[in-house]
């Protein structure tokens, strides 16, 4: 079928396109993706260490 050999094809150029773009902006993305994690590691460590308490329930 040509019609499916003309998407791939033109898949396979946006794909190329996307991947030198993605590039560009790789160390960008990695050193925010970083921070958030750690981040979110202090954030659950703070979590664990000081759990939240229960409200206290008083019989009426």
């Amino acid at each position: 079928m040509p019609f499916s050999d003309i998407h791939l094809q033109l898949h396979a150029i946006r794909a190329t396109e996307l991947h030198a773009e993605a590039a560009t902006h790789l160390p960008q993305d990695r050193l925010l993706r970083l921070r958030l994690g750690w981040l979110l590691v202090e954030l659950g460590l703070r979590l664990v260490q000081h759990p939240a308490r229960t409200p206290r329930i008083r019989a009426v």
